[in-house]
């Protein structure tokens, strides 16, 4: 891959890899280092891509360095409930911050596969068989894995929801 390429694909996907870091390891630092190590890896990798797009080889990188960092670190994937919010600027409400940090406390709460493969749909925007390459799986294991992670995920935030109107 020569500079031009890479520039340009670092100028379309920067921001979908880092958005997609930030969800997985829930702060900033941690996001933008992993931003930066999964170009590296992708720009210096004597092999071509190995999934189908450059977008989901790029997310498949960054799922790899964030299960690295994890396992270095000797703990499950959790998130930084308390991390700041990503939006910046006054006009953020504390409902809307409330809201984020309950979204990403009910992440943090699934499975790290069906939570990365529920933010490579989501965040990443990416077909089934992309995911399915980017997590060694079916298309419709991947299918099925978004849909589980989706039912849990609306099932942890009804229960924070209920366990919020217990004590207010």
């Amino acid at each position: 891959m020569d500079a031009t390429d890479f520039g340009s694909i670092y100028q379309r996907y920067a921001a979908d890899v880092f958005r997609f870091a930030l969800h997985l390891c829930g702060n900033r630092p941690d996001a933008e280092d992993i931003l930066s190590e999964t170009f590296i890896r992708a720009w210096t990798s004597p092999a071509g891509i190995r999934v189908g797009t450059v977008k989901a080889y790029l997310l498949m990188i960054a799922r790899n360095l964030h299960l690295d960092r994890v396992r270095v670190a000797g703990r499950t994937a959790v998130l930084e409930i308390d991390s700041p919010d990503s939006a910046p600027g006054p006009e953020t409400t504390a409902v809307q911050r409330d809201e984020v940090r309950a979204l990403r406390s009910a992440l943090a709460r699934l499975p790290e596969r069906e939570r990365a493969a529920l933010l490579m749909r989501g965040v990443g925007d990416l077909t089934y068989d992309v995911i399915g390459a980017a997590l060694g799986m079916s298309p419709g294991a991947a299918r099925v894995t978004v849909h589980r992670a989706r039912i849990k995920l609306a099932g942890l935030r009804a229960r924070a929801g209920e366990h919020h109107e217990d004590h207010t």
